[in-house]
Formats: C-alpha cells, structure tokens, sequence
C-alpha cells in the first residue's frame, strides 16, 4: 500500500527482517500501554506489529477525529517502543489486519505470534480466524486492561445483577475509599450531592490543549484525503496522543477539576462544554492512561484533602463501577444484543444528529461538541440525546450506530451496553431498572439551555411548546405496558391517565404532528 503519509514512521523505525525473530507481539489501537502486557515481552523485546487497516476506518463513517486520534497515538507509540529498543513492524494495509497478519505467518514458517484477546467482538471475531488458520503458530492472552474478571460476573450480570452491588464488590476487592469493612463516610455513594446546577458566572477550568506535531499533522492529511465523507471535523484537533501527555491531562483533572467534579457532574451549561468532567475517557479506553493509575491519584486526592469525598468517589464509582461492569455486561450478552429492540421501533435516527441544525436548543447544544470535538459528558448523552432518541421512536440499533461512529472514546464494548441496555433500555430491563426518559423539566432543571431556546419550557403542547414535553407523555402513554410492570415508572402511567380528554388530545396531536415532520438521517453509509 502507498505510504505517502508515513513519512515520520518510516524516519524513525528501522526495516524488520522477519528472518531474525522468532517471536512477534501483535498489539491493536486499543492496547497502547506495555506495562498490561507479560513481563517477559519488556525483558525480551520481541518483535511489535503493529497495523493499520483501511478496511477497519471505513466499517463505520467515524468521526475524523476519532481516527485521527487512534492512528496518531498508535503512530507515537511505536516510535516509542521503537525507541526503547523494540524491534517495530508498522504496515499499512487497504484491508483487515487479520488478512495482512495471515500474509506475514504465511510467509515466514518460523516466526510465532502472541496478540491480546481484543475488546471488541469483530476483531476478537477476526483474530481467532488468524488461530484456526495457523493454530500452532499463534497465541491468544487475556485482555489485562480491565480489573475485573468478566467470567466471574457475567453469569449474575445476565441475570440482571445491579452494578450497585457489582460496584461494592469492586470496592471491597480495589480497597477503593473503603474503612475496614465499611464505604468511606458510611455511604456507598453520594448522588444525592451530585445534582447540582451550575451556578451563574461560576468559573469553569479549561482543560489543556495538545500542541499537534508532525506526526499528528501527517494523519490529518491522510484522514481528510482517505476519509473525506467522515462524520465531523478534523481541524483544531486538541487531544493528547502521548502517553506523558495523557499523564499530564490527568494530573490536571486532579489538581483542578475533580474536587467541583461532583456537585457539578450532571449539570450542562450553554456553551461549557466539559464542566469539571475529564475526558479521560479517551485516554482509559485505548491503554493510555490505565484505570488504576486514575483511581490511585483520585483517592490520593481525597486523602491530602484535595478534593470532597462525593466528588472522589462518583469519579471512582464511574471507573471500578460503571466502566467495569458494561464491559462485563458486554461480555455476558453479545452477539445477540446488538439486535435488542424492545420497544421495536423503526424509524431512522433523525437528520440532526448529522447536521447540528436544529431550534431545539437543548438539541444543538449538546450535538455542537460532538460534531466538532466527538465528545460530550455523560448526562448530554444520556438525558438529552438518548432520550429524544426514544421520544422520537428512533431504531436503538441506529442511536447505537451513531454514538459508535461519533465519539472518540466508543468503541462498541463501551456504546452498547451504554446505549442498548442503560439509554434505551432496548434489552428490556437486563440493565437498567426503567427506561431513560423525560420531559423539558429534567433539562430546566439541570441547564440554563432553555433560557436561550426558541421553543418554550412552560408550554406543554403546541407550535412553540417544548418538544420533550408532549413527547414525554406521548411516550409513556404508548408504552405504558412497559411503565405498568416496573414499579419505580408505573406512577408515571397513573399521572397520564389522570390528564383531561382535553389535554390528552392536544399531548397526542402536537406529539403526531412533530413526528411526521422531523427529517430523518436517509443516507447509507
């Protein structure tokens, strides 16, 4: 394949002659960090391959960004690796890296490789047709970037094991803010503090933007010529590529973020982005920064008395908590969960999520960074996108598409649990208690978005009524089979059913109306 945009690699790593090594270590974009790998491969230095698959990047119209960050951070680390003294293979190929790895072991009889179980299911998939192709040659290791042990829980997880007590069993384990036998203040966690609005003219840190270098600038280019039709943008790319600079982003967080990161954590803000939230979520997810470094550091904090006990523990409860137990969930239900449908909705996923444009501006807002940066915190994602998802009666699978190719830090063991099980509740309850949904209130509530929005909060129907208020009732009245048997959203059906014929009439006929009008997404990728 033409290496035109290989320039720095080619500069910085040697010529492999495959005849002098005998052991190969195969490490994918998700794997960067060595410190998770077997001792003997840092004391023996055995050939690194690494391998970028065309074929790969295009399986989804990704965001730019997100390519451009995991080919440049994969490109930085094997010049590291390279320069550590490891013998480094870097290929770029127009097809899969399991086609390029079957080419390599089909030439060169002697050499034997090891790889890391992949995190996601279609490269595991890809992987272990490299095994039954050439099973005396290649070895399969576990996956070491996770602390739990998903054969250990994903039994009771499938059986709709909360993460609350999965989360409390990782405390126990981790030793995690834990006294003795007993949570840290006495509580196992404290929500009920981290539910405040973000006061007006609060001061916001700014999070700190990576310089980009030659290399980063090369991939640019290639992204914008290989990967023109891409969702989103790729200027002003601001992410850190480095290890050491991952470090120094999360050091940041810590000194001056994580001790607001709590009261604030489920606030949004018209045009703050981040809040006190980290982003860190990029750099856990492809081995630069690894979870227990971000919890040491966390619970470091919280003991020089640098950060609030809520604060320190909904970051760590997020890590040991949330982020090990939808990948044990992922674990325990797939393949079959990628077609979860409960509601059997049909319809695309609307138009907006591509363009931006829209006069929701609750809708704009939280889409704006997405398409520009590929990120937006957790309750954007959750009580604003995914819940118009459902009130719109959107296809989850097409929502879990979307969240895949759009935010830098998804891959699919992270977006589907996140999307089919906890946002659309589109497994039927496997992992949420109750579907995610709600009216504009919640929105008022937890952001100064309505302030600026053309649509109107206290209407509940009509042209210039909020959407999400009609929709909402709309919804539960239409599911109400669903609301009926859960006993935290029954009331829910109770309080529609308590509504006037009148104001009935007007939830259904505004709801008819704004769904039969809203664009839909039509192109195929």
């Amino acid at each position: 394949m033409n290496r035109t945009y290989l320039t720095n690699i080619d500069t910085s790593i040697s010529d492999v002659d495959f005849t002098q090594h005998k052991n190969a270590v195969f490490i994918l974009h998700d794997q960067l960090n060595l410190d998770t790998w077997p001792s003997w491969i840092r004391e023996e230095k055995p050939l690194l391959i690494f391998i970028e698959s065309a074929a790969k990047g295009k399986t989804l119209p990704y965001h730019k960004k997100k390519l451009v960050y995991l080919l440049s951070s994969m490109r930085h680390f094997a010049i590291e690796c390279a320069e550590a003294g490891f013998p480094v293979y870097y290929h770029s190929t127009k097809q899969h890296y399991d086609r390029a790895l079957k080419d390599i072991l089909s030439q060169y009889e002697d050499l034997h490789f090891t790889f890391m179980t992949p995190s996601e299911w279609d490269s595991r998939e890809r992987l272990r047709t490299v095994i039954s192709e050439f099973s005396t040659k290649v070895e399969e290791i576990p996956n070491n970037f996770f602390l739990a042990d998903a054969e250990e829980y994903k039994e009771r997880v499938k059986d709709g094991w909360l993460m609350e007590y999965f989360y409390r069993e990782m405390r126990r384990k981790t030793g995690y803010l834990m006294d003795g036998e007993q949570p840290e203040g006495g509580e196992w966690n404290y929500d009920e503090q981290n539910r405040e609005k973000l006061p007006k003219d609060h001061s916001v840190p700014s999070i700190a933007e990576t310089e980009t270098d030659e290399i980063t600038r090369e991939v640019i280019e290639m992204v914008e010529k290989w990967y023109s039709g891409h969702f989103g943008e790729s200027e002003d790319f601001t992410y850190a590529v480095t290890r050491r600079q991952a470090l120094y982003r999360l050091n940041e967080f810590i000194d001056e973020r994580l001790d607001e990161f709590g009261p604030y954590e489920d606030a949004m803000a018209q045009g703050k982005y981040d809040l006190f939230h980290s982003q860190l979520s990029v750099y856990l997810n492809n081995g630069l920064i690894l979870p227990k470094e971000a919890c040491d550091k966390a619970e470091e904090a919280y003991k020089n008395g640098n950060a609030r006990l809520n604060s320190v523990e909904g970051f760590i409860r997020q890590i040991i908590g949330w982020r090990e137990y939808i990948r044990v969930y992922y674990e325990a239900m797939m393949p079959e969960v990628r077609e979860a449908n409960h509601f059997d909705f049909t319809n695309k996923i609307p138009e907006m999520y591509w363009s931006g444009e829209t006069k929701m501006n609750c809708m704009s807002e939280c889409l704006k960074p997405v398409i520009e940066q590929g990120y937006s915190h957790h309750i954007p994602r959750l009580m604003v996108l995914s819940n118009f998802s459902n009130l719109t009666e959107t296809d989850p699978r097409e929502l879990n598409r979307w969240f895949h190719l759009a935010y830098v830090d998804a891959y699919e063991w992270v977006v589907l649990p996140n999307v089919l099980g906890m946002s659309t509740f589109a497994d039927g309850g496997v992992l949420a208690s109750k579907p995610y949904v709600s009216s504009g209130n919640y929105i008022n509530k937890m952001s100064d978005y309505c302030k600026h929005c053309d649509y109107k909060i206290s209407k509940k129907t009509g042209e210039d009524a909020c959407p999400f208020n009609y929709l909402y009732w709309n919804f539960i009245d239409k599911q109400r089979e669903t609301f009926s048997k859960n006993g935290r959203a029954n009331f829910m059906v109770n309080m529609f059913d308590k509504k006037s014929n009148e104001d009935k009439k007007a939830i259904f006929e505004s709801s008819a109306d704004f769904l039969e009008e809203i664009s839909r997404y039509k192109k195929e990728q």
